[in-house]
């Protein structure tokens, strides 16, 4: 039978949708803040010569470089106010987390509840202009050393071009920050996720011509075009059916007498999802992945000589690359499920409402055992991740495919999309409820 919540949600149409008025509300704002970004992506840094720059990333495109473009949404290969979108945001909180597992200090603000959660924001916020720093000028630096074959990137190299640079790079990074923040609170799904996901959707029709190009020259057969769509369209249908897979744990209520009523026999479930990491490994992954490197691509040709052999080393396609981007999507996908969901938390919980798991006894064997599902679970999502975000690479660096049709891109538009229409039904069923709780107060007062 189906519950109250499914009954409801089958039951949201378009007409539920135009009286949804505080969701329409969140709906612009999204949009509009969306809108701002991609804006943005287009407004160039000063003292550079933009076609120069363009001629010059098209000959790195296949490398590291074209993957960080990816995630800018075309801001970093145009070099705008946008070019470091918000990966350096991802970097801190990657390290922040951390932090607070191994740190005793970070853990402790993290149980401190709504206090804690705002100072461990602050101190993200602090490692994201730190390294949004030490990243624009690494940029700043390796600009004024490019050069192609009209001249030099930038018109007026110096101090004055380096501090122009770092502040209005960080500055389009903590705009990016907190836009993202505005649109999880007053709009709708996830700010941070939704910023990748608007400059990876952008960027598509573009990708989509240049590889019908490739197709009408020659340099890609018609054949290889057809297969590569067909592939496109598997991995997305294999990714939604991951996505929404899960294994549901049964647990059970016992039955209380309270006077002469009885409470509780109810049978429920925990759903613990085969992906509990989401996106984020792979985003984590990438980001610092290219956090070294940028500055490495850009001072290979004048730096010393170890810079050139780590850039040729964790080019696109190369074991090293593959090696590093596989073990850090699976240290993510494990690091980040045990941040979501504390099988302890979770035992101690049950324990504490009367709730068991037939066959397991209650407290420390229901932990372990919520731990040894969820263990193989992760085990199968890491693989998945792994195979989505490694076997494209292997086609795009073998065969110049652009990277939007990776398993990286893909993943991240279907669960961003998965999770942002998620959002709005949950907004609907509210929605739903006011109107029925209304209804149900005018009733009661005309009787």
């Amino acid at each position: 039978m189906a519950s109250a919540a499914e009954q409801l949600a089958s039951q949201i149409n378009f007409s539920n949708f135009a009286k949804a008025t505080e969701l329409k509300k969140r709906i612009w704002f999204t949009l509009g803040a969306l809108i701002v970004y991609r804006l943005g992506t287009w407004i160039p840094l000063p003292g550079i010569d933009p076609s120069i720059l363009q001629d010059i990333f098209q000959q790195q495109a296949g490398g590291i470089l074209g993957m960080f473009d990816m995630f800018a949404g075309g801001a970093f290969g145009r070099m705008t106010i946008f070019a470091l979108n918000i990966m350096p945001y991802i970097s801190a909180s990657i390290i922040m987390q951390l932090l607070q597992a191994i740190h005793p200090h970070f853990e402790g603000l993290k149980k401190e509840g709504e206090v804690g959660r705002k100072k461990l924001n602050q101190y993200t916020r602090y490692g994201t202009v730190v390294l949004a720093t030490l990243q624009a000028y690494g940029i700043s630096v390796g600009l004024e050393g490019m050069s192609g074959s009209q001249g030099a990137a930038v018109t007026d190299p110096g101090a004055f071009f380096r501090a122009t640079t770092v502040i209005t790079l960080v500055g389009g990074t903590m705009f990016l920050m907190w836009l993202g923040e505005q649109i999880t609170a007053r709009g709708v799904g996830n700010g941070i996720s939704l910023i990748i996901f608007a400059g990876i959707v952008a960027e598509m029709p573009a990708s989509l011509i240049g590889t019908l190009e490739l197709g009408r020259t020659g340099a890609l057969s018609a054949l290889f075009i057809m297969f590569l769509l067909i592939m496109a369209v598997a991995v997305i249908t294999f990714i939604v059916y991951v996505e929404r897979a899960q294994r549901r744990v049964l647990v059970q209520y016992p039955k209380r007498q309270q006077g002469n009523k009885m409470f509780g026999g109810e049978n429920s479930h925990i759903p613990l999802k085969v992906n509990t990491a989401g996106v984020i490994p792979p985003i984590f992954a990438s980001s610092l992945l290219l956090l070294p490197i940028t500055i490495a691509n850009f001072s290979a040709n004048s730096g010393p000589e170890w810079l050139g052999v780590i850039t040729a080393s964790l080019g696109r396609g190369q074991p090293m690359y593959l090696l590093l981007y596989a073990a850090m999507i699976i240290f993510f996908a494990f690091f980040y499920t045990s941040v979501v969901f504390n099988p302890t938390e979770t035992a101690d919980n049950l324990k504490k409402y009367g709730g068991f798991v037939p066959g397991i006894r209650p407290g420390k064997n229901t932990a372990e055992y919520l731990d040894f599902i969820l263990t193989r679970l992760t085990v199968v999502g890491a693989a998945y991740l792994t195979a989505i975000s490694i076997m494209p690479e292997i086609l795009i660096s073998q065969y110049g495919v652009p990277f939007y049709f990776g398993g990286t891109s893909l993943l991240i538009v279907v669960t961003v999309t998965m999770d942002t229409v998620a959002q709005v039904q949950s907004h609907l069923i509210a929605h739903q409820y006011e109107g029925l709780v209304k209804k149900s107060r005018l009733k009661g007062r005309k009787g």
